[in-house]
């Protein structure tokens, strides 16, 4: 087998991996502008819907639940004390999530010594829950403002949690740098007057 033959066997791989991931990067590319470019519909829309927010009629709907403390857990509230901002003992917790779908888990509570009061709050509505500890009556009360609402709230990031928050952060710089890598581009006849290295100040 010739040298030139042996030689050429790497180059071809490497040509061959090189590919590879110029096309998953082009592909990852168009999947992440279309990301971005819905993401961006999205905020431009709830911006028109909060500076018109009194024009827009909101129905809120309001569901109530109601249970009973079995006595077992009712005894763990006395946990507690008389008043605290602790959150629900964590047996107490399972058990409403069980029984009301309702997430209490290291939520503070407004603990005095006749009721525990958990406040829930929730992009486009509000929710809360108490329970009565003498008899162990448990009230959840959950109220929802309508589609337009809760997109408002995404949009502000209002008990959101961390996670979207994080999630506007990200996206905030990541659209901040699709702008000024294509401002150049809008203004490509000034920029070709300007000295080649200054190309990226048309970002700002």
């Amino acid at each position: 087998m010739s040298t030139s033959a042996t030689a050429a066997r790497p180059a071809a791989a490497l040509n061959a991996r090189r590919s590879f991931w110029l096309k998953q990067l082009h592909q990852w590319h168009w999947i992440s502008a279309g990301l971005s470019l819905v993401g961006m519909i999205l905020f431009a829309v709830t911006g028109i819907t909060l500076n018109h927010a009194a024009q827009i009629p909101a129905e809120p709907v309001t569901v109530e639940q109601t249970a009973v403390l079995p006595a077992p857990m009712l005894s763990r509230l006395e946990a507690l004390g008389a008043e605290t901002t602790d959150p629900l003992p964590g047996a107490v917790a399972r058990w409403l999530d069980g029984e009301l779908g309702v997430s209490t888990a290291g939520k503070p509570t407004e603990t005095i010594d006749v009721e525990v009061y958990v406040a829930l709050p929730a992009p486009g509505g509000d929710s809360w829950l108490t329970i009565d500890r003498a008899t162990g009556d448990v009230l959840h009360e959950q109220t929802t403002n309508g589609w337009i609402a809760y997109l408002n709230d995404l949009h502000k990031g209002r008990n959101t949690g961390v996670v979207w928050a994080w999630f506007i952060d990200i996206f905030a710089g990541a659209a901040w740098c699709s702008a000024s890598r294509a401002w150049p581009c809008c203004g490509c006849t000034r920029a070709a007057a300007r000295p080649p290295g200054l190309w990226w100040a048309w970002g700002f």
